[in-house]
């Protein structure tokens, strides 16, 4: 029989009951001990949903408080010092090393986070030192959570995280020079000692992640897979079956390393995003080797076309016969919303076409049941299912002609400013007038309970638009004010009206669908609610040009006008499945277009289109995919920008630093301020912009904003100190690592003036 199976199970809950949990104990109104009896219940809750589901491996070990390769760093004593000495519960070391710990006499940064792949999902770097001793906890929690699932009558397959994995996607401490895959000797005795451990504890199996097989992996990396797995893969009753999984990409160009993984039981594979792996890597298993195929969207929100998908299960199943085939989602369900049944003011034909995280459960076992027992045996679901693949295809909401023929009017001039930078920054100085160091923020200022009180009230009814506009014109002026009393240079709105940066603006654009509780976990307790795109966008009416206008009424200072760019505002969604997205990317560059223009009309002179997604979006490998990508998502960016004059001045924000291989693309945007989040980088990344001789102006974040944590103002002058060893005084800007959402306003108001202040040493320093 053929088996099905899933990669993980979303952690936060119907209700998003984890992010409630854990933002309750950081504020000291829960206990230790209720956060942990709360976080049991949800996993205990979540394995009897898949068992229920009639899932044959459902997974432990998926589970994590912040992230789960936090809870590696954690499980195998990696560790540095700055945390370690203060002697904090485990569980309060662990937050530390996630957010950052600023509390009694305890002061230390967050660890570096970055994307997970190319999702939206942001994982904690396993950072390294010379010296690095590894320990397995006492306790392991894969071990514990394996436990916790048998007690209550659940099989389980506990996940972790591969030991190249691991190191390859880890770094050096700052002021060391480790190697990561260079302690993969020192480290494989712990996933022995796991391995067995679990093996001691009744598990029969062990999903291992190694996704690093669909990047082109450096050489040391590479050469790792097989001395690990020939020692992993020979333990014997030592230690559990093994199945190894990669998912987000092909791994054909890997494919030479699977021989050395076939003592493994199996083989994981990503057939949505790549179905044409399937032959090579069929052909590449050994005699008796398992396939696990990932034909179950992991990723996006779309009901599974069943034919599609046991199409490609059964071709498997020629090759290999029933016994050695799994039908598995793609990926971990972390990136999907947990269920469908909490959407009931969906328009009933869009919801059809959707399926959420406990949809999925039922789709991987229709699945195998259908390539086990025949078609017959769910013939009521096959039929359910292509009713519902042809109710979207042939839906009129999907096309609009007027859109259609906006793009086929594009034009090449119409991605172009008018003028070289060199011409347009000299018009911008004289009318911006800004000093050296210009200060500025990333947009959002804290999202107060007040504020989302309000909103909630006027989605509800009970307050008319008039009372809400008049609310969000006093929100504005006090944090403009609050703005002017801190001496920053350029000011924001502080966008008070905005619910989220993506959805914010797909409310106003056609084309796009909502939910109310399709919340998917970003990082930490942080969880977004991702719009849909069902049909072609375009934007019927000005999105922000009223409350940008306002603000510009009541300030003498310079005021930005904050844009999603339209690369994110695809990447932040979900997207299509049936128009490729550059398609979709162009009507929202169209969109945006207009805004820009209008919203320069309006007498906004700085207009920034966020684009943190963009690296996000790049296919995982180097190649034409690549470049195909980097060509049109530039240019969407571009033809949302250059219709204003070279007076206005255009800024664009991105998340993370790892840019080197992606840098003629954001410098190809052509912007006229780029800031970054910069904080938790080594400043000598910045070397790129002088190697590549780069003439834009430049803000380096020089606070983490996802951290409740003031920096002083020594912290921050020293970060410009060293950006100054790359960047020219002329060319920094000063302004922290993204927007200010999430943050309170204590500290809020601590940080910036410790940021101003910094500024403002450097300004006196070069006053000529």
């Amino acid at each position: 029989m053929v088996q099905s199976s899933v990669l993980g199970f979303p952690r936060m809950g119907k209700l998003r009951d984890l992010k409630k949990a854990t933002e309750s104990y950081w504020s000291g109104k829960t206990s230790r001990d209720e956060l942990l009896a709360e976080g049991k219940r949800l996993r205990l809750e979540h394995w009897k949903i898949q068992k229920a589901a009639g899932v044959d491996i459902i997974p432990s070990n998926d589970f994590a408080f912040y992230d789960q390769v936090l809870d590696h760093i954690q499980l195998f004593g990696v560790v540095p010092e700055r945390y370690s000495k203060y002697n904090l519960h485990a569980l309060d070391e662990y937050f530390a090393m996630g957010r950052g710990l600023q509390k009694e006499g305890v002061d230390v940064p967050s660890l570096e986070m970055v994307k997970w792949f190319d999702s939206n999902y942001h994982y904690v770097k396993p950072t390294l030192q010379d010296n690095q001793v590894f320990k397995l906890a006492a306790e392991p929690k894969p071990v514990v959570q394996f436990l916790e699932a048998k007690e209550a009558g659940v099989v389980t397959r506990p996940v972790i995280l591969g030991p190249v994995s691991f190191l390859t996607l880890g770094k050096a401490d700052r002021g060391q020079s480790v190697d990561p895959i260079s302690k993969l000797n020192e480290l494989l005795p712990l996933y022995e000692e796991l391995l067995a451990k679990l093996k001691a504890a009744g598990a029969e199996d062990v999903q291992i992640d190694e996704p690093v097989l669909v990047f082109d992996l450096p050489a040391k990396s590479k050469a790792a897979f097989k001395p690990a797995y020939e020692k992993l893969g020979n333990l014997g009753d030592k230690a559990p079956r093994l199945t190894l999984a990669t998912y987000f990409g092909d791994i054909v160009h890997n494919i030479d390393v699977l021989p050395s993984l076939q003592n493994l039981y199996g083989i994981h594979v990503d057939l949505v995003r790549n179905p044409e792996q399937l032959d090579t890597v069929v052909g590449a298993l050994g005699p008796k080797q398992v396939l696990s195929a990932g034909v179950v969207d992991g990723r996006n929100i779309w009901k599974t076309n069943f034919k599609a998908a046991i199409e490609k299960v059964e071709l498997a199943i020629q090759k290999l016969g029933k016994e050695r085939v799994i039908v598995a989602t793609s990926s971990s369900l972390l990136h999907v919303p947990h269920t469908l049944e909490s959407e009931k003011k969906l328009d009933a034909e869009i919801r059809d076409w959707f399926s959420f995280a406990v949809e999925k459960l039922s789709e991987v076992v229709v699945i195998a049941k259908a390539v086990t027992e025949g078609p017959a045996a769910v013939k009521e679901q096959l039929q359910a299912n292509a009713e519902s693949v042809q109710s979207r295809a042939s839906s009129k909401r999907t096309n609009d002609p007027a859109v259609k023929a906006r793009q086929d009017g594009v034009t090449p001039e119409m991605h172009n400013r008018k003028s070289p930078f060199a011409t347009r920054i000299a018009e911008q100085k004289k009318s911006i007038k800004l000093p050296l160091f210009p200060t500025t923020t990333i947009g959002s200022f804290p999202q107060t309970k007040e504020i989302r009180v309000q909103r909630n009230k006027f989605t509800k009814g009970e307050i008319t638009a008039q009372e809400y506009e008049k609310f969000i014109e006093q929100e504005i002026a006090e944090v403009v004010k609050i703005q002017e009393e801190l001496d920053l240079d350029v000011l924001v709105h502080g966008e008070p009206e905005r619910n989220d940066m993506v959805q914010y603006f797909g409310e106003r654009l056609t084309g796009y669908v909502f939910t109310t509780h399709a919340w998917v976990q970003s990082y930490g307790s942080r969880c977004v609610r991702p719009p849909i795109i069902v049909g072609d966008i375009s934007r019927p009416a000005p999105m922000t040009v009223k409350e940008s206008k306002y603000a510009v009424s009541i300030s003498k200072k310079p005021m930005k006008g904050m844009l999603t760019g339209p690369i994110t505002c695809l990447r932040w969604s979900f997207p299509r499945d049936d128009v490729h997205q550059s398609v979709q990317a162009q009507q929202l560059a169209l969109a945006l277009r207009d805004e820009v223009v209008d919203l320069e009309a309006a007498g906004v002179k700085v207009i920034q289109v966020d684009e943190p997604a963009l690296r996000e979006g790049l296919p995982l490998r180097s190649g034409s995919e690549r470049e195909k990508y980097i060509k049109w998502a530039v240019e969407a960016f571009r033809l949302s920008t250059a219709g204003v004059t070279d007076v206005t001045q255009i800024h664009s924000h991105f998340c993370y630093s790892e840019f080197q291989d992606f840098f003629h693309a954001i410098a190809a945007l052509d912007t006229d301020v780029l800031s970054i989040e910069n904080s938790k980088s080594d400043a000598k990344l910045l070397k790129v912009f002088v190697d590549e001789k780069f003439l834009a102006h430049i803000g380096p974040g020089v606070f983490d904003i996802h951290s409740p944590r003031v920096p002083s103002q020594q912290e921050i002058t020293d970060r410009i100190s060293e950006m100054l060893q790359f960047l020219t005084p002329e060319q920094l800007w000063i302004n922290p690592d993204c927007g200010l959402k999430t943050r309170g306003w204590t500290e809020t108001k601590a940080s910036l003036t410790n940021m101003v202040n910094a500024a403002k040493h450097f300004r006196k320093q070069h006053a000529q």
